[in-house]
Parts: C-alpha cells; sequence; structure tokens
C-alpha cells in the first residue's frame, strides 16, 4: 500500500511539474505574440501612413495603454479563470493574427478622405489587442497561484513569470526586423503568431479538460480560429499580391523585405518605380534630371576629382553619373542595405536602369552604416556626394545633423566638394532650408540650388564647401538634362522658395525630422 501510495505521489509531482513548465513556456509565448502584434502594428502604420516617428510612437502608446486597460479589468475575472483564459487566448490569436492581412485589405477598400477610416480601424484593432494582451497575464499568474498555491509564494510567482515575459519580449525583439519580417513578411508573422496563440489555448483546453463545463464548444471555437488562420496563411502571397498591386498602381514586378526595408519596384506603360517602406525613390522616366543635377555641378566645377565617395544611393544611380567623369579613378559606394546593391547589381531590367555602374572596375561597395563608417575611416576625397532618403524619422535625421557634416568636412579633400540631396523647397521650404542652416554651422559654405523632376515637383540640393564654388561651364557628354545655362537658372529661388530663418539641426534636438513631418504632413491633408 505504502509503494502504491508512493507511485501516486510521484505521479502527481510529474505531472504537477509539466503544468508548472508549460504554463511559464506559455508566459514567453504570450509576451512573444503580444510584443509582434506591437511591432507588426507600428511597422503597418509607418508604411501605410507614412515612414514617421508620429506613427510608430502613438500606435505604441496607444497599444501600451491598452494593455494597462486591460490588466485593470482582469480583477474583474473571478470564476472559470481557465475557460476565460482559453477564451482570451483564441481571440488574441484570431484578431492580433489577422491584423496585419486585415488593415492591408482595409488600406485598399475603406475610403481615404484624409485617411480618417484607415486611422480609425487601425487604433480600434490596436486598442482591442492591447487589452487582450493585457488580460493574458494577470490570468496566468492567477491561475499559477491557484494550482500551484504550496509552491509558490507571491514574490517568486511574480519573479518567474515576469522573468518569462521579458525573455519572450527579448527575443522577439531581435527576430522581428532581422528574421521575421525578411522571411516571412508582416502578413505571415502576424498569422504564425496567432497560430502560436491558438497553439497556447490548445495547451490549456488539453491540461485543464477536466476544469472545463463546455470542453466541445471550447474545442470546436479552437478548430475554427486554426481553421481560419491557416486559410490566412496559405493565401497570405495572393492576398500581398493584390493589396500592393492596388496600392502601387502600375504591375509589381518586384517586391522583397530585408531588414531595413521593404522594396517594391513597379513597372507600367510609363517606365519603372522604385519604392522603399511605400515611398517613390525614383521613377525611370525622369530620374535622370534629379541624378545629373546631384553629381554633376559638384564633380565637374571640381574640375580633376580622382577619389569620389557616395554616401546612400544604392541603387547605382549617382555612380553612373560619376563614372561619366573619366579622370575619376576610384569611386567608394557605402549603402547599409546589401540588399539594395545586390539587386541593383544582379537584376537585369536594374542593371539596365543604372548603366551596368555596379560592375565598374573602379567602384567599391561598402555596406555600412554612414554615419559609423566615417568615424572610424580617415580616407579623403575629392568630392562626396549625400544621397540619402529624406528625414523622416531619427534614425535618418542623424544623417542631416551638424555631427554627420562635420564627419563629411574631415573627409573632403582642401579643394573638394560635398553635395547633399535635400528635400523640396517649395513643399517643405523650411525644411530645405534648415539643411542649409545646419551645413554652415559647421564652418562650410553653403550653396543651395533646385531643379525640377517630374516624379516629385521641385527639388532641392546644397553644394558644401571651403572653396568658393563657380558654375561648371563645362559638362560630360551625353546630359538629358543638365546645361551650363541651366545651372544658372538653378541657382535662382523665387519669393516662395527663398530663403526662411531656421535652426541647425542637431543630433541632440533633431529638428528637422519634426520639421520635415509637419510640412509633408500638411500635403496629405
Amino acid at each position: 500500500m505504502s509503494v502504491l501510495s508512493g507511485e501516486v505521489v510521484e505521479s502527481r509531482a510529474a505531472r504537477v511539474s509539466v503544468a508548472e513548465v508549460a504554463l511559464l513556456a506559455s508566459v514567453f509565448v504570450i509576451a512573444a505574440c503580444g510584443l509582434i502584434y506591437e511591432l507588426a502594428a507600428g511597422a503597418l502604420a509607418s508604411y501605410l501612413l507614412g515612414d514617421s516617428v508620429l506613427q510608430f510612437s502613438t500606435v505604441i502608446g496607444a497599444y501600451l495603454f491598452a494593455m494597462g486597460v486591460g490588466s485593470w479589468l482582469s480583477r474583474f475575472f473571478d470564476r472559470q479563470l481557465v475557460a476565460q483564459f482559453l477564451r482570451i487566448e483564441l481571440l488574441v490569436g484570431l484578431i492580433g493574427g489577422l491584423m496585419p492581412a486585415g488593415l492591408f485589405v482595409a488600406h485598399n477598400l475603406l475610403p481615404m478622405d484624409r485617411g480618417l477610416p484607415f486611422r480609425l480601424l487601425l487604433y480600434a484593432m490596436v486598442l482591442v489587442v492591447g487589452m487582450l494582451v493585457g488580460l493574458e497575464i494577470p490570468l496566468v499568474m492567477r491561475i499559477l497561484k491557484r494550482h500551484f498555491a504550496e509552491r509558490y509564494a507571491l514574490r517568486e510567482l511574480v519573479s518567474q513569470v515576469l522573468t518569462f515575459d521579458y525573455l519572450g519580449a527579448l527575443a522577439v525583439a531581435v527576430a522581428f526586423p532581422l528574421l521575421l519580417v525578411p522571411h516571412l513578411g508582416l502578413v505571415r508573422t502576424g498569422v504564425v503568431f496567432g497560430l502560436l496563440n491558438a497553439a497556447v489555448a490548445v495547451w490549456a483546453l488539453w491540461l485543464f479538460r477536466a476544469e472545463l463545463r463546455t470542453w466541445r464548444s471550447h474545442a470546436g471555437a479552437c478548430a475554427f480560429v486554426i481553421a481560419a488562420l491557416l486559410a490566412v496563411l496559405a493565401g497570405a502571397d495572393h492576398l500581398t499580391t493584390w493589396a500592393e498591386d492596388r496600392f502601387y498602381g502600375d504591375r509589381v514586378v518586384l517586391r522583397q523585405s530585408s531588414p531595413y526595408q521593404r522594396v517594391v519596384v513597379t513597372s507600367g506603360p510609363t517606365g519603372v518605380r522604385l519604392f522603399l517602406n511605400g515611398n517613390l525613390q525614383f521613377h525611370s522616366r525622369d530620374e535622370y534630371r534629379y541624378h545629373e543635377a546631384l553629381v554633376h555641378p559638384a564633380l565637374a566645377a571640381h574640375g580633376a576629382p580622382k577619389r569620389v565617395l557616395v554616401l546612400g544611393g544604392g541603387d547605382g544611380m549617382a555612380v553612373r553619373e560619376v563614372l561619366r567623369h573619366p579622370q575619376v579613378e576610384q569611386v567608394t559606394l557605402v549603402e547599409l542595405d546589401p540588399h539594395m546593391t545586390r539587386l541593383f547589381r544582379d537584376e537585369p531590367m536594374l542593371r539596365v536602369l543604372n548603366a551596368d555602374a555596379l560592375h565598374s572596375p573602379k567602384l567599391r561597395i561598402v555596406n555600412a552604416d554612414a554615419f559609423g563608417w566615417l568615424q572610424s575611416h580617415g580616407e579623403v576625397f575629392d568630392v562626396v556626394v549625400v544621397d540619402f532618403p529624406d528625414p523622416t524619422n531619427f534614425s535618418l535625421g542623424k544623417l542631416y545633423t551638424t555631427t554627420f557634416y562635420q564627419q563629411v568636412d574631415q573627409h573632403l579633400a582642401a579643394g573638394g566638394y560635398a553635395v547633399v540631396q535635400t528635400t523640396s523647397p517649395l513643399i517643405a521650404r523650411r525644411s530645405f532650408w534648415t539643411v542649409v542652416a545646419t551645413i554652415e554651422a559647421v564652418g562650410l559654405q553653403a550653396t543651395p540650388y533646385h531643379a525640377h523632376v517630374p516624379s516629385f515637383g521641385e527639388w532641392g540640393f546644397v553644394l558644401a564647401h571651403r572653396r568658393p564654388w563657380r558654375a561648371p561651364q563645362q559638362l560630360p557628354g551625353g546630359l538629358r538634362f543638365l546645361t551650363p545655362q541651366a545651372m544658372v537658372g538653378m541657382l535662382h529661388f523665387p519669393p516662395d522658395m527663398s530663403r526662411v530663418e531656421a535652426e541647425p539641426n542637431r543630433l541632440s534636438n533633431q529638428t528637422l525630422v519634426h520639421t520635415f513631418e509637419e510640412e509633408w504632413g500638411h500635403l496629405h491633408e
């Protein structure tokens, strides 16, 4: 009899141990899923409404607030905690898992007057998912306390649960930009983690089956949620293709994600377009206007540039224009995203656009962050071409600061020139002159100019230099837009683009990011 009793006790201990491990593992999964939905909502808001600090910050703020509301509401759950937990897991998995897919579809179907209907849906889903996620951890802690009260003091329980909670959040925070989005995409990532939430519900259904009064109805709900998520997972490619085709208008011929950005190339009757995170980077019908205006005023004025540094410009278009100058002996291209340089080096359609510039024996490609690369290298160049995306967030805004331009100055030869692409002086007038003021604040002379690029409108550039700059009288052959005569007009700013007072953009304040968001945001109102 004593032997039999001992076996029963051991069996119960084993069962308890499995249940404890499973519950704590579920905390890890719950935390991972909750953070995924938060990051996916922020990424989608930035992708569909504009890559801005405002979108990401407000979505995350609303999500965290909703989690707090959910935690507060958990006090009203007194009975059938396991059944309540199971239902919440299924709701989180269904709504959170389908949120990216639903928002992609809604963005294409809802009326877009000022984006209000879509924004209402976005924040409604964020609040609902946030509240459900906020309910999860308090319920898990109470289930653990109820079933294993003899094994856990309150402080040990809180310590165990929060440890697994934070570990799950850490794992996902690293995996989301490096593995999940590049390989699965936002739609599939959401669905996969929705299935993980559903798996936790299935586990709870099996482990606590004796406590559930309506086991069959719960099993049916689990089956329905899993089937719905698997159906969307199977059609994720078709859904993404349909949504992006409608969003971009022209036929999408290339769609890929890197750890840094979503890259989409479209082709239509008017030509090829490149979009990064939904923002137009160039149109093949008029990109030559932009790149000729960016490169040749600096290189032709120098007279005999031998070493040229191009920062950004992974599409190779600026390098193509640099190579028109036969005196150039070496070009160094520093581009953060290796995915970009591989695409424009290897894809036949894109190689045609940059005239195979990325295969030039004169070119050295460095895939690194330009800010850090300048700090760690001491090379000197005759001309520096700065071709970054607009300062839509703080990560890009740091490349328009006094700190960055000081680094550029240190890499310029004594008689060298730098040139910076600098947004529209017509639409974003104060942003444009902020860049001019920033360059001047580091002791460089600034010569602003502008050119009309139909796909973007009036676009601005700024030359930075120590020796006087004079408009070149000779330019390389084969140019389609820039002439010495046209350069004279590009230096003139009419009253609606003339200089306004602006503070330099410093790393400590990044005022340019806020100014840029304000000015370009008004364009869409």
